[in-house]
């Protein structure tokens, strides 16, 4: 999904990215990475240019992938360890991504926190979502059992996950202000995955 988000240009070239749930920092790792690829000239040809004036911004509520991202960012990204539900979001920004993280948040809780991206956003800015499709049949039961043998084999326990349909994403994203589109999210795999592209008037 990570390397999606190069191919298809779906980032500006400017402003401040936040990514909220960023864990260890791996797309804001990414994100320089491919900035000095870009400028060594060793960059894919038919690939759009990476973001090269992008503020890096994380939010993450676990201490320890908060320090492994600073260890490997340094300088380069402000990292925060915070409870996404209880904080202000930093403004304005130009993306607010969030990657495989509403589905650990039960209730209204998205809800809230589609409405502060939403605030946080200068106008014209983007939301990346992607989530799983509840309503997504046979490719959504096997993207749950995914889940459910990954937590078995790494031994640790399972928070409870809140699966909720495109539809009911779209109407979120749609009451928080956004126009959106959908894109497939689960290429090569055969996942059950969406990104929904959410943009600010």
């Amino acid at each position: 999904m990570f390397v999606a988000l190069l191919r298809r240009g779906l980032l500006p070239d400017e402003g401040t990215l936040l990514d909220l749930g960023c864990g260890q920092g791996l797309l804001l790792s990414l994100l320089r990475a491919a900035k000095e690829q870009h400028a060594a000239g060793r960059w894919p040809r038919d690939w759009p240019a990476p973001p090269r004036r992008l503020a890096l911004r994380g939010i993450d509520a676990h201490a320890r992938r908060v320090e492994i991202a600073r260890r490997a960012l340094g300088d380069d990204a402000h990292l925060e360890e915070r409870d996404l539900r209880e904080l202000d979001l930093p403004q304005p920004c130009a993306v607010v991504v969030l990657l495989d993280v509403l589905l650990y948040l039960p209730e209204d809780e998205p809800a809230r926190l589609l409405r502060n991206a939403a605030r946080a956003l200068a106008p014209g800015g983007i939301i990346l979502l992607r989530e799983p499709d509840a309503g997504g049949g046979l490719a959504f039961r096997l993207t749950r059992f995914g889940s459910w043998f990954d937590s078995l084999t790494r031994r640790k326990p399972r928070a409870p996950i809140h699966y909720r349909s495109a539809a009911h994403w779209r109407a979120e994203l749609r009451h928080a202000g956004f126009t959106v589109e959908t894109q497939p999210a689960s290429q090569g795999t055969p996942f059950a995955n969406v990104l929904f592209v959410g943009r600010k008037p």
